[in-house]
């Protein structure tokens, strides 16, 4: 088969859904070597991988193709002989040319409008416009989710037949380990994803703060912070240490006492899945899509008092510790990058003339 996979979110670097791209691109690559993989955007990105059977597409070359998705990139499939395209953030090409699916993450964008910023307003709108376009026109002919709890969102939302409709979990990638030592001088918690309001960092910061006050222990933050996130004044213990790289994020989830995750609303919740198979404990929020991924491994609180005493529980019960650690190893065996694409290319294959 011959794939054309939407490679913008590349061009981002940053967040779940170039991850997301990246590592699906990988693992096709690797599983299935006599396809072709082609990445196409009217945005310069960085190749996900040196494989062989992935190529970067043609950049649009005049005016008529920099108008992307309603020209330039149905041209651009056609010139590659694609026979398959893969949205992987929200979008197909519209009018339909050809069998295309479409990754729906989540349904922020119709969930609650101070989750947006202000870069991001025009793009949701746009999202919430297209979106059910795609869908009624059959544009979008299959729809990928990464957790059940998504992919029942999308069916009530969309009133789309539950046949065309698939979860697909994501998975950690393989540099996500433990780590025999920590080089911290003292015990921490860590918070690990974007600053933004939707996942409420602001709650592990309160919790932590109330355990700093019968514990010493510190509370490591990190991650990108977006304009509409209001830093916390500077207090002993805490750590921002903004973006950092994947070999330092792997030994931070490993170091640390425990993640907190507190979001509001997910679609997957990669961090919770990177830290479980570091053997890292998880505290996070009873948001359905976070249960799923956790499955029994972690500790669920819905409040910061909640939240404050998992923590304290975690620091005076090692033996607490040791067994949330060997339930996050064993949950997190059960994903892999290489699941990931064999359910995404069956997607590809079953929507091809048999």
């Amino acid at each position: 088969m011959r794939i054309a996979l939407d490679a913008t979110p590349l061009a981002a670097g940053l967040g779940g859904v170039a991850r997301y791209t990246s590592e699906l691109v990988r693992a096709l690559a690797q599983a299935f070597p006599d396809d072709e993989f082609i990445l196409v955007s009217d945005q310069k990105f960085d190749m996900p991988c040196t494989a062989g059977n992935v190529r970067a597409g043609q950049p649009p070359d005049n005016i008529w193709e920099r108008r992307w998705w309603t020209f330039g990139l149905q041209r651009e499939l056609k010139r590659q002989g694609a026979q398959v395209f893969h949205g992987v953030d929200f979008a197909v090409p519209f009018p339909a040319t050809m069998p295309a699916v479409m990754t729906i993450h989540d349904l922020s964008p119709w969930i609650h409008a101070s989750w947006v910023n202000e870069a991001w307003r025009a793009r949701s709108a746009r999202v919430r416009k297209r979106v059910p376009w795609m869908i009624r026109s059959g544009a979008a002919q299959h729809i990928i989710t990464p957790t059940e709890a998504i992919r029942h969102e999308v069916i009530r939302r969309f009133g789309v037949a539950p046949e065309r409709v698939t979860a697909i979990p994501l998975a950690a990638a393989d540099h996500f380990q433990p780590h025999a030592e920590t080089t911290a001088a003292h015990p921490y918690f860590l918070y690990a994803g974007m600053l933004e309001p939707r996942k409420n960092a602001a709650a592990a910061i309160a919790a932590w703060s109330a355990v700093r006050e019968r514990f010493p222990v510190d509370l490591v933050i990190a991650g990108p912070q977006r304009e509409d996130f209001v830093l916390p004044p500077h207090a002993p213990g805490l750590y921002l240490r903004g973006v950092v790289s994947e070999d330092q994020l792997a030994k931070l989830y490993a170091g640390a006492v425990a993640l907190l995750y507190p979001s509001h609303y997910e679609g997957f919740g990669l961090p919770i899945l990177e830290a479980m198979q570091c053997g890292t404990p998880v505290i996070i929020s009873p948001d359905p899509a976070l249960m799923e991924t956790a499955g029994d491994a972690a500790m669920v609180e819905g409040t910061i008092d909640g939240m404050a005493r998992a923590m304290e529980s975690l620091l005076q019960y090692p033996g607490l510790r040791d067994d949330i650690r060997c339930r996050s190893l064993k949950r997190a065996a059960h994903f892999s990058w290489e699941r990931t694409a064999r359910a995404t290319r069956q997607i590809y294959r079953s929507m091809l003339p048999q």
